[in-house]
């Protein structure tokens, strides 16, 4: 059976995440403090206590959800289960290149902090948005929002799984275009609560100034290979992976060709690591004769263990 651990994206950090995993593991716990110490702040007080307020800060939630998800990670490895390939939506492609062993967790919580300052710092507060568009066909998406932009930007941002497509550009654009989605048939739009419309033109700041900062990254070859989110394509090298950190900025994540992809490569169990299980609903959309797990605390690490190692004797 090979297995493709896959990794989320800004939008699941709540208060407490992680906090169960360092109960449970020593493993786990050093993760958070290596964290904590690379940004020499207490970012695990403010995952385990809060406030909310301050945690959904986007430059504190990117390295937050990334934090939990390579604290599960660890958990999983020291019990024996590893990946034999890697993808993460968005943010989560940094939390993939420390399970393929590509980026160091220091590095990489480091560069994720800046990045959530970047990309919030791109566009002022209330000019942008974003908005899912559900039950209508990407090319009409995309069609729409062509037809709203007139002289501002909207874009499909997300290609999430069939018949969900979440758009992003300026707040007026991205209204208009929700309303010719609904004309054209979806079956619904909303808007979502962003800080920021990532995935989107307007992010070229923000992937102009990351662009020196990944140049200066140490990067390795992943030790597994990695399936991008702005290409859908399998990525075996350190440039090829510090390409698609850059691209990815302003790009669309293509979530559902990605999955499609590793079906392709002969995947056939999916475990989402990190807070929620977002990735693992849209995972169950795209492939469906797939076995999808999700691994957030250690009751769903010991669930997941058990239910592959049954998978594999039968």
């Amino acid at each position: 059976m090979s297995v493709a651990f896959v990794f989320p994206g800004q939008g699941s950090q709540q208060v407490g995440m992680g906090r169960d995993l360092c109960e449970a593991f020593s493993e786990s716990r050093a993760a958070f403090d290596e964290a904590d110490t690379a940004l020499g702040f207490p970012l695990s007080r403010l995952c385990f206590e809060g406030p909310e307020g301050e945690l959904q800060l986007t430059a504190n939630t990117q390295p937050a959800i990334l934090v939990t998800s390579v604290a599960a990670l660890r958990a999983l490895a020291v019990r024996g289960l590893r990946p034999a390939w890697v993808a993460g939506h968005s943010l989560g492609e940094y939390s993939a290149l420390v399970a393929a062993g590509a980026l160091s967790l220091a590095d990489a919580v480091r560069t994720v902090r800046r990045r959530g300052q970047y990309m919030q710092e791109a566009v002022p507060v209330g000019v942008g948005a974003m908005a899912a568009i559900l039950g209508l066909d990407p090319d009409a998406v995309a069609a729409a929002c062509r037809e709203a932009a007139r002289d501002e930007v909207v874009s499909p941002a997300n290609l999430n799984s069939p018949g969900q497509v979440v758009i992003a550009g300026h707040a007026g654009a991205v209204a208009r275009a929700s309303e010719l989605c609904r004309a054209a048939g979806a079956r619904r739009t909303v808007p979502l609560p962003v800080s920021a419309p990532f995935h989107c033109a307007l992010m070229r700041p923000a992937q102009d100034r990351l662009a020196q900062d990944l140049a200066a990254l140490a990067l390795r070859d992943p030790e597994v290979p990695l399936v991008n989110n702005v290409d859908a394509a399998v990525v075996r090298t350190a440039e090829a992976c510090r390409d698609g950190l850059v691209r990815q900025v302003s790009g669309p994540v293509r979530w559902q060709e990605s999955v499609e992809r590793l079906v392709r490569e002969g995947v056939s169990a999916f475990v989402e690591v990190g807070p929620g299980s977002v990735l693992t609903g849209l995972t169950r959309k795209i492939a469906k004769g797939a076995r999808t797990l999700a691994v957030e605390s250690p009751e769903s690490l010991q669930a997941a263990l058990a239910a592959l190692a049954g998978a594999a004797e039968a």
